[in-house]
């Protein structure tokens, strides 16, 4: 078996039921294994695809995305979803590196052709929603298709997905999954949500990241449940959706709650066919769950990475979401624990990096065996992600190990800082990383957006940092700024902002 076999079999038991809906229009399961099964000929027949090669996806979401999935899945062939929010040059580097066979590309994002072309002149283009020059429309491409969609020995063993993490030590590396990785990431998110095929799924987070493909909405299909797609995110068809569509789940990450929960229409929309919505990708300030949570709707959070597919630690519906600013326990089908510097396990309470291990996990970076060797220790992924374990085995999320910073010795962990400038009143966001210094090898600076209307003083800012933190931990500059740097899922870069403030 292979995972689009989870598409044929849902087809069987229900094949009238919806599986995907999408701008007014619906795919019942039946349409989507079938046009699984052709885009799968279409592969094989028409671009000479074989079991190990790449196919990558440059597109919003739609569900010819889901298609191509589950029909590389059915040939063993691996797809690579691009970030179409990366300039064409960062994008050229994946394509190239991963030396894709074929691109599926929407018109909107064809500037990336010309290059292509240049640099890869054997790969094939596929217009989604046009018909690129010397290429051929999606649509037109399945007409055309013949033959069997299916090629020896694909199993849940073979590699699928090639993501590429946001880079933030330097070059994006492309994280390996294996079919298994998301059929068992999908058991966890069984487990985390009370999944059922009852269940309808709002995905508005952008599918070329895993939160948005692995959290819910690929689980949702495993299990014959329907999903609303959004082509991207936007505060207003989101809240118009839990409306009119009553979804059951939906996954928002801190800065898409902030958009939904900043709306005028947040506190009279209904809600009330949610069960819960989900967080994660980053620290959830309390006071984004609070916001969710005073309009009757519970908030589960989950920890993970790309490298984790990304379901690694959650709280479950229905389980103890009483420990504020926990993410929970490892989850059904992985190991998590919190080790120090030589690899032992820390004692309760203690910081220290988490590790994961389980078939949710990658087994290697595309063509980086230097990486794979760092990251990769015994089967245990070193995340980089620092955390402490309360007596229970409760995760608490700390701060990413690459954000600490060393000052005189002492470890000063940046989301602490943020934490405390986010609760002053005039403080709408900020960004915390260390600079290089003479004396205390390095001293925090704070990057500061103020609410609207605001003005702080830095020493204002000083003192209540100094009010409830040790004096080295305060920054020695505040740097006023009226935006941040941000990875596709609004987590703030540290990496440029680390960039910025070494500059002199």
């Amino acid at each position: 078996m292979d995972l689009s076999d989870l598409i044929a079999r849902n087809a069987a038991f229900t094949p009238d039921k919806v599986a995907l809906r999408f701008e007014g229009n619906t795919l019942t399961y039946a349409q989507f294994d079938a046009r699984i099964a052709q885009a799968a000929r279409a592969l094989k027949s028409e671009c000479g695809v074989t079991r190990g090669d790449r196919v990558a996806i440059l597109s919003l979401n739609r569900p010819d995305y889901l298609v191509l999935l589950y029909a590389c899945a059915r040939l063993g062939v691996m797809l690579v979803p691009m970030n179409f929010r990366l300039a064409v040059a960062e994008q050229m580097f994946i394509l190239s590196d991963a030396a894709v066979k074929v691109l599926f590309v929407e018109q909107t994002f064809a500037d990336v052709i010309a290059p292509l072309r240049e640099q890869l002149p054997e790969a094939k283009i596929v217009g989604l929603d046009f018909a690129p020059e010397n290429g051929l429309a999606f649509d037109a491409l399945l007409k055309r298709a013949n033959g069997d969609g299916r090629n020896p020995h694909v199993d849940l063993q073979a590699p699928l997905l090639i993501v590429y993490t946001s880079g933030t030590t330097g070059r994006p590396k492309g994280a390996m999954l294996r079919q298994e990785a998301l059929l068992w990431n999908g058991v966890m998110s069984q487990h985390m949500h009370g999944l059922t095929s009852d269940d309808h799924i709002l995905t508005v987070l952008p599918f070329f990241h895993v939160g948005g493909l692995n959290i819910q909405t690929t689980p949702a299909l495993h299990h014959g449940a329907t999903v609303t797609i959004h082509a991207r995110f936007a505060p207003d068809t989101t809240l118009e959706a839990f409306a009119e569509d009553r979804p059951t789940l939906t996954v928002l990450v801190p800065a898409t709650i902030l958009a939904v929960t900043s709306h005028p229409a947040w506190a009279t929309t209904d809600l009330s066919s949610l069960k819960a919505i989900s967080t994660g990708s980053q620290i959830v300030p309390q006071d984004l769950i609070d916001r969710i949570t005073t309009r009757g709707v519970p908030v589960l959070q989950v920890y993970g990475s790309t490298e984790t597919c990304p379901v690694a630690v959650y709280t479950r519906l229905g389980g103890d979401l009483s420990r504020d600013g926990s993410t929970g326990l490892p989850g059904l089908w992985c190991e998590a624990k919190v080790i120090d510097d030589d690899g032992v396990e820390v004692a309760t309470g203690a910081a220290g990096e988490i590790v994961v291990r389980g078939p949710n996990v990658f087994f290697e970076y595309w063509g980086n065996a230097e990486a794979t060797h760092d990251a990769l220790h015994d089967g245990w992924f070193r995340t980089g992600d620092i955390a402490t374990r309360d007596a229970d085995g409760y995760f608490f999320v700390q701060d990413r190990k690459k954000n600490m910073i060393i000052s005189g010795g002492e470890n000063i962990y940046a989301a602490e800082i943020e934490r405390v400038l986010l609760e002053h009143p005039d403080v709408a966001d900020c960004g915390v990383v260390g600079r290089p210094d003479p004396k205390w090898d390095e001293v925090p600076v704070a990057y500061v957006i103020c609410r609207d209307g605001a003005a702080p003083r830095a020493d204002v800012l000083t003192a209540h940092v100094q009010a409830q933190l040790a004096r080295f931990k305060v920054p020695r500059d505040f740097i006023f700024v009226s935006e941040l740097p941000r990875t596709a899922l609004g987590k703030v870069q540290h990496f440029r902002l680390k960039q910025m403030a070494e500059k002199p």
